[in-house]
């Protein structure tokens, strides 16, 4: 799709990187199932499949976001990192990519 925005798979990668954040945060300081982030995704309407939710996972590990657990097995888990709490708790600005909500407190 071209011409001047972002398009729809891009807005809903990024709003499926913010709500992987506020999943991993709610499971603190616990790794979480890729399942669970999964099943989330799908309760919120995001369509993506185990493998997108994965390679979600990934982009947010490369930016320091979050470790992968158990990457060498079936089923991924991860948990935050310092960095990742800080963007979920807005200490820190979030990175491009991560469709993180305006604070409004």
């Amino acid at each position: 799709m071209s011409g001047g925005g972002i398009d729809l798979e891009q807005k809903q990668r990024e709003e499926a990187r913010w709500r992987i954040l506020r999943v991993l945060d709610a499971g603190r300081p616990i790794a979480v199932s890729e399942n669970i982030v999964w099943r989330v995704l799908q309760d919120v309407r995001l369509p993506l499949s185990i493998t997108g939710a994965r390679r979600e996972l990934d982009y947010l590990r490369n930016l320091g976001l979050l470790e992968i657990e158990n990457e060498d097995t079936e089923t991924w888990c991860a948990k935050l990192t310092a960095r990742g709490v800080d963007v979920v708790e807005y200490t820190i600005d979030a990175p491009p990519g991560v469709a993180r909500p305006r604070k409004y407190w």
